[in-house]
This record gives structure tokens, C-alpha cells and sequence, in this order.
């Protein structure tokens, strides 16, 4: 298995698959019947009403309120912006030196929780086909487990119920990073093994009480860098850490990512299994899993850096994907780990195996590597020190300040990758969008840029033979951020902070989406020729 996958990722070393796709013309209708295309959030980042109705915090709700501004530790600066591409180089680090989401919570956020109405108005205008959304645990089971909250169950009724009046698929997602904080203040959350019980149980209310409308579930958002930021690090909620890694008040980074990871794989397996044997025959839908997958690229030709770009692939996206696929982890990650990463029983190999309908995959961007042996001599190791590689950022043709590089090419070697290893799965982009500093023009011309190259580089994944079955931009609207709060956004739609009824606005790339989905033709290297303005979606033609 792993000269086969040695073997088949050399080939991209000689593959030029950015060419197939540089000058694309396509359009809405050049993509299958079945293909779905839509847009997210998650709910402590868009809902708001953080103490009303009977919800109750979650972890996230805890790390926010603790303020921790930053802690500095490693090689990058405090006050570095953090995004994606430098959250991506601290959780597969040995040090990390971060500023934080300065202060900014989820209390208000977007208020979705009471302009759902409104916000489904928008995406009818947008011509979304599905919206992607998660349920905050601790509003519909405020104690993690036992009485159901009718309050919590009234607003995702009415949630979904407004979608499907409006002809919008509801796709969700069980957990985004919010674990009830009674659960981990009663046994730690997600390094115990008690919550693979208690996450199930949950699932079963949702399948139970929507199932009946909603046909696509997922059920933990990219587990594995949960697991790292959360557990490694401890730079996201539930900041669980050990030195020289992190400053935590508690946790152990050489062993609880590996330990959350397992019983966030044996979580979702559980509620995979009690769908398919409860629900999936009368109900008809699909359960998934959902991991974050970035592109991994040898920084030079030598070999030991080819060797050390599949072992990244290996421990950052084999870690869970073989896990799901093959019911085990990769040779390599067994291997480094040792006896920090629990094995999996025959049972739960059985289980775990296949536990899927579909993958999704959150990608943003693609990374350098080079190997860095050097990791392995530490005396205590983490899970970065077990991969042993150095991270380098890769640059697009025309770098833009405060936002991601424009890299199609490998969201497309990455859907190749799905294809070839893993016996091409059908796949849903969950997540993929460019960041924006907030405040700073509805004319994101940097976001339609993004846009444009990577459905694009979808789209010629598909007709080369990947399973793709739906596209998702992040974020529909502009929401409170994992990483920074308030200070950058990826949503197709301002919302505007000082007004106090948070007034929305479509971006340039919402009206380009639009005219997309509706079925203008679109090139991706095309000049754009949209103006600004803060007119409705609905009138995007009579702006162009």
C-alpha cells in the first residue's frame, strides 16, 4: 500500500493538471443532474442566542468568553493575522505563537436564530440549491444528554422547514467544535470514551426529529483538526495542551489528539451504524464523515522530500481517512505514535470500516513540505514531531494581502488523490472560500477570483473521472471566525455590526455565485465585470 501510494503521488512531480483547467469556459449546466451546489455556516458561528431558550454554553461558548488574546510561543509573531493558511502551519508545528479571536463571541454572532427567515430569503435570491448548517448540541440537549429542550427543537423544525418551502436541501452537520460544556466538565468531552455513547444518543434525537425532511447528514466537522487544535496545540476550543506545545491550564499533546481523534472516528461510526440499521431504509438518506484536506507538495524533487509529503498525507488526512475506509490507521502513523494511539478492536475496525456514504472535505489551500527528521529526536513528540516535516507556504501568481492564495490545481491533484488511493468515494466540498479583512469593500473581487478557479478545477476533476457530488462555498454569510473573531470574513454576504438589526448585504461574489448558479457562462481567468453595489441578488442581471 504504501510504495502504491509512493508510486502514484510521484506522478504529480511530472503532471501539469493546472493547465487542464486554466482557461475553462463552464457554466451551472456543465456539471452532472445530481451535483449540488450550496453554501454554510455552523451554528455558534451565524445563530447568536446564546442564552436563550434554554441552550446552555458549549466549549466553544467557554474558550470565547476566557478572552485568551494570545499566547506566544515558537516563530510567529502575536500579532500575526491568523487565517487558515497560518492556523495550518501552528497545528502540524512543534511551537505555535497565535492572537486569537480578540475577544469577539458567538452570544449575538449573526442572529440567526431569529432572522432565519430573512437569511432563507437571500439564498432563494442567490440561487442556492442547498445550505449547509450544523445543530448546536446544547440547544437542542441542554445537559449533553437526557430531556430534549422543545425550544431548541422548534427552531430547527421551523429551520428546516423553511428551507424545504423554499426548494433549498437541508445538508447538516451534528457537531462543529461545540461540544455541550457539561459533558466536559462531567468527563472531558471527547478523551473519554463515555461520549461515543452520549454522541450517539444525540444523533438519534436529530435522525429521530428531522430525519423525516433532511436527507444529508454529516456528523463531526473536520475531526481531525479539531482533534489537533483542540487537544495539540490548544488553540481552539477545548485549548487542551502540554508544554512545549502549548500553554494550557490542562491535557497532554503527545497522547489526547490521538485519543479524540479515535473516539471521534468510533462516535461517528456509532451514529453511522444506528442510521443505517434505524432510519436510512425509511427515510432514505446518506451519512457522512468530514475532514479538513489540505494538498501536499514536495518543496524539491529530492526523494526524501516526496517520502515525507505522502507521510504528511498519511498522518494529516490518512489518520482518519484510511481509518474510514480501510479500518485502520496508516502503517506510519502506527508506527511513530507507538503506544500513544489506541488500536482499534476487531469489532471496531469492522464498525468504523465504511461507515460512510460519503466524504466531505473542507479545503482551502496547498502546502510545501519538506522532511525535517530531526522532529523525531525530541524527547517528547507530538503529533507534528511525529510526521517530522517543515511547512512552507506556497504563493499564488498575484498574492493579495489578508487573503488565502489561489490554488485550483490542488483541490483538483487532491480529488485525483481521492480517486486513485482511496477508490474514488463520492465526495462533497463542504467548505472552500477565500478571506476577506472585514470592513473593507463589498467589491471582493479577490473572493470571485477564488470562486471562479476552484469550481472550475472541480469541474475538470469531474470530467477526468473523481465522484464529486456537491460544492459548497464558505461562508454564506460573514461569520463569527474560528480563528479571529470579527476581524476577517469569507462570507458572500456583509453583515454589518453597527446596525443593530445586523443588516445584510450581498458581496460581488454573491451576485457572481448568482449569475453562476443561474446559468451565466463563466470563464476562470476571465476579467470581472461585475460592479459593486448594494443592490438585492435578485437583480445581479441588470448590474452587469
Amino acid at each position: 500500500m504504501v510504495k502504491g501510494r509512493l508510486w502514484f503521488f510521484s506522478l504529480f512531480l511530472v503532471l501539469n493538471l493546472a493547465a487542464t483547467f486554466s482557461s475553462l469556459k463552464f457554466s451551472r449546466d456543465d456539471f452532472p443532474p445530481d451535483f449540488t451546489f450550496g453554501s454554510g455556516t455552523s451554528a455558534y458561528q451565524v445563530e447568536g442566542a446564546a442564552f436563550q431558550d434554554g441552550r446552555t454554553p458549549s466549549i466553544w461558548d467557554t474558550f470565547a468568553h476566557a478572552d485568551y488574546s494570545f499566547f506566544c510561543q515558537g516563530n510567529i509573531e502575536p500579532s500575526t493575522s491568523i487565517n487558515e493558511e497560518v492556523f495550518s502551519f501552528m497545528v502540524l508545528s512543534s511551537s505555535s505563537s497565535v492572537w486569537l479571536s480578540h475577544g469577539a463571541t458567538g452570544d449575538i454572532a449573526c442572529d440567526q436564530y431569529h432572522k432565519y427567515k430573512e437569511d432563507v430569503k437571500f439564498m432563494v435570491e442567490t440561487g442556492l440549491e442547498a445550505y449547509r448548517f450544523s445543530i448546536s448540541w446544547s440547544r437542542l440537549i441542554p445537559n449533553g444528554r437526557g430531556p430534549v429542550n422543545p425550544k431548541g427543537l422548534t427552531y430547527y423544525n421551523n429551520l428546516i422547514n423553511e428551507l424545504i418551502n423554499h426548494g433549498i436541501q437541508p445538508h447538516v452537520s451534528l457537531f462543529h467544535s461545540d461540544t455541550p460544556q457539561a459533558l466536559e466538565d462531567e468527563y472531558e468531552g471527547w478523551i473519554s470514551r463515555r461520549i461515543v455513547k452520549d454522541f450517539t444518543e444525540y444523533a438519534d434525537v436529530c435522525f429521530r426529529e428531522f430525519g423525516d425532511r433532511v436527507l444529508y447528514w454529516s456528523t463531526i466537522n473536520e475531526g481531525n483538526i479539531f482533534a489537533l487544535g483542540g487537544y495539540d496545540t490548544g488553540i481552539t476550543a477545548p485549548r487542551r495542551c502540554s508544554p512545549p506545545f502549548g500553554n494550557c491550564p490542562k491535557g497532554n499533546s503527545s497522547t489526547e489528539p490521538y485519543i479524540a481523534g479515535h473516539h471521534i472516528l468510533l462516535a461517528h461510526a456509532s451514529a453511522a451504524k444506528l442510521y443505517r440499521e434505524k432510519y436510512q431504509e425509511k427515510q432514505h438518506g446518506f451519512v457522512g464523515a468530514n475532514v479538513y484536506a489540505y494538498w501536499f507538495v514536495p518543496l524539491t524533487n529530492k526523494t526524501e522530500d516526496t517520502i515525507a509529503t505522502q507521510r504528511a498525507h498519511d498522518f494529516f488526512l490518512g489518520w482518519f481517512v484510511d481509518a474510514l475506509l480501510f479500518g485502520d490507521y496508516p502503517d506510519i502513523v502506527k508506527k511513530r505514535a507507538g503506544t500513544r494511539i489506541p488500536y482499534f478492536t476487531e469489532d471496531e475496525a469492522k464498525q468504523v470500516k465504511g461507515s460512510f456514504d460519503f466524504i466531505g472535505i473542507n479545503h482551502y489551500f496547498s502546502i510545501y513540505i519538506k522532511n525535517n527528521p530531526m522532529m523525531l529526536n525530541m524527547d517528547n513528540r507530538n503529533f507534528a514531531a511525529d510526521a517530522a516535516v517543515d511547512m512552507i507556504a506556497i504563493t499564488d501568481d498575484d498574492p493579495a494581502p489578508d487573503q488565502l492564495p489561489v490554488l485550483p490545481w490542488g483541490l483538483q491533484q487532491l480529488m485525483e488523490y481521492f480517486k486513485q488511493v482511496y477508490g474514488n468515494p463520492p465526495i462533497y466540498i463542504h467548505e472552500n472560500g477565500q478571506k476577506t479583512k472585514r470592513n473593507t469593500t463589498l467589491n471582493d473581487t479577490g473572493r470571485v477570483k477564488y470562486l471562479k478557479g476552484y469550481i472550475g478545477a472541480l469541474l475538470s476533476a469531474i470530467r477526468n473521472g473523481s465522484n464529486a457530488k456537491g460544492y459548497f462555498s464558505w461562508s454564506f454569510l460573514d461569520v463569527l471566525e474560528l480563528l479571529d473573531g470579527w476581524e476577517s470574513g469569507y462570507g458572500l454576504y456583509y453583515v454589518d455590526l453597527d446596525d443593530p438589526d445586523l443588516e445584510r448585504y450581498p458581496k460581488l461574489s454573491a451576485h457572481w455565485y448568482s449569475g453562476f448558479l443561474k446559468g451565466d457562462n463563466i470563464s476562470s481567468d476571465e476579467a470581472i465585470g461585475i460592479q459593486k453595489n448594494k443592490t438585492p441578488v435578485s437583480s445581479v442581471r441588470s448590474i452587469k
